[in-house]
């Protein structure tokens, strides 16, 4: 078969697979808590931890494939994540769990960034723009439809099928590998690994802080010490990066007030919809009663409009950018604000008009807000801010997502489940909506900014 054949479909295969073990876990959390006996912090890890490792590996992955060639790096993405994924699926204990999530997510992060490298190598002009409109149909249905999916394979086989159908799709991807183009590296650069090691020491700490600290307290010297390495991370990878001839992300785009601007959006879009897809489905398990199908079809409101809108949103981004910048987050924020009004007798009328308006706001900024962000940068840097408005959006994501759960665990004494965790949900949707509406402001000033 053609090569300009395969490519596509190797790594439109492989992009299927992140998303759907993303938003899948979200689906299969009470089943594995349930058989591992897994606390509700451990059970957070399940998730926490593959998003942790995307984000801090998907700039290293990209590095490094310019060094030692895409397909070989790609083949080594695929490997881990099916690795990962497979010992997911059968593993017997949550600690076992865990670990293979992380190496799960490392290789989702490395085949993620070369798999798209390999199709702007193999393709040009209008059928490079088409691939990759393909592989951003791809990447929102897996967003999209992963919950859903997830919620059949779990009444169909159990929680393990989560991760088993994503291991089963990475064993085909590989057996497309050796067809693909070698890509070589340019050879004689290097990897910024001093300043990608202080990012992932800085990340890591973080999120471990924010998971652990409402069990350990606040004042736990290991907490305390966990506090101090994301203070002195923080400060020695600004210090290195500034340096640095060829930095793994190049912080001087921060000065740039649309760059910056777009990239809060799109981290606050991520920050307010992903804690939700993860932790509303066992919301509808645990005390509405649903079971893991239904559960699934309800998450549908929240999430089919990011695959039906982002073409409406090109068309708005026209007319003004930033009108539908701030006005998506808006939109988006006042939806979470409205969760507030869940229960246990809640309905889909009941929770039509919120979880639409949450998939409204993010659905008309899919893919748009990427390509302003972007487009505001020198042609010139625009790899540079690819990489960076990436990193930004996985790392408000994971830190979202490790800050509602510890939230949530902790308002709800410690146990996911009844009037507790209805009255943490509150709470926590409250919180996070308001701190949406003060992102909106910030983005309105940094956009207004641009424009006078």
């Amino acid at each position: 078969m053609n090569r300009r054949v395969l490519v596509p479909i190797a790594v439109l295969l492989s992009s299927a697979a992140f998303p759907l073990t993303i938003t899948g876990a979200s689906v299969a959390l009470p089943g594995l808590a349930d058989d591992l006996a897994a606390s509700p912090t451990a059970a957070q890890w399940v998730v926490t931890g593959y998003n942790l490792c995307f984000a801090a590996f998907l700039a290293f992955g990209g590095s490094l494939a310019d060094l030692l060639g895409k397909r070989r790096l790609y083949v080594s993405g695929v490997v881990a994540f099916l690795l990962g994924s497979a010992l997911c699926a059968v593993a017997g204990d949550v600690g076992v769990l865990v670990a293979a999530r992380l190496v799960a997510g490392a290789g989702a992060a490395v085949a993620t960034a070369t798999g798209q490298s390999l199709l702007a190598a193999t393709f040009d002009g209008r059928a490079r723009a088409r691939v990759f409109g393909a592989l951003g149909t791809v990447l929102g249905a897996g967003v999209a439809l992963g919950p859903t999916i997830s919620g059949f394979l779990v009444d169909l086989a159990g929680w393990r099928a989560v991760f088993g159908v994503p291991a089963a799709l990475a064993a085909l991807v590989l057996l497309l590998c050796p067809a693909l183009p070698a890509v070589p590296g340019a050879g004689g650069g290097s990897v910024d690994w001093l300043g990608g090691g202080l990012f992932t020491l800085g990340l890591g700490a973080l999120i471990w802080v924010s998971v652990e600290a409402p069990a350990l307290g606040v004042a736990h010297p290991a907490v305390l010490v966990g506090v101090l390495v994301v203070g002195a991370g923080a400060i020695a990878f600004a210090r290195v990066e500034r340096r640095r001839a060829a930095p793994m992300f190049d912080l001087a785009l921060l000065r740039d007030r649309a760059f910056l601007g777009y990239s809060l959006v799109a981290a606050t879009m991520m920050g307010l919809l992903v804690p939700l897809l993860v932790y509303l489905p066992s919301y509808f398990i645990d005390v509405i009663g649903l079971d893991p199908t239904e559960a699934g079809l309800w998450m549908l409101l929240l999430t089919l409009p990011s695959v039906l809108l982002p073409g409406a949103g090109a068309a708005l981004s026209r007319r003004s950018p930033r009108l539908l910048s701030v006005g998506a987050i808006l939109v988006s924020a006042v939806g979470v604000v409205a969760l507030a009004t869940i229960g246990p007798g809640s309905t889909p009328w009941t929770l039509l008009a919120p979880l639409l308006l949450v998939g409204a706001g993010v659905g008309v900024t899919t893919g748009v807000v990427d390509g302003l962000a972007i487009s505001s940068a020198p042609t010139e840097r625009a790899g540079a801010a690819a990489g960076l408005f990436n990193t930004a959006r996985l790392t408000t994501e994971t830190i979202a997502l490790a800050t509602v759960g510890s939230a949530l665990t902790s308002l709800a004494g410690g146990q996911l489940a009844g009037e507790g965790f209805t009255d943490a949900l509150r709470v926590v949707v409250i919180a996070l909506g308001c701190l949406g509406i003060v992102a909106a402001v910030g983005a309105d000033a940094l956009l207004r900014e641009k424009s006078v």
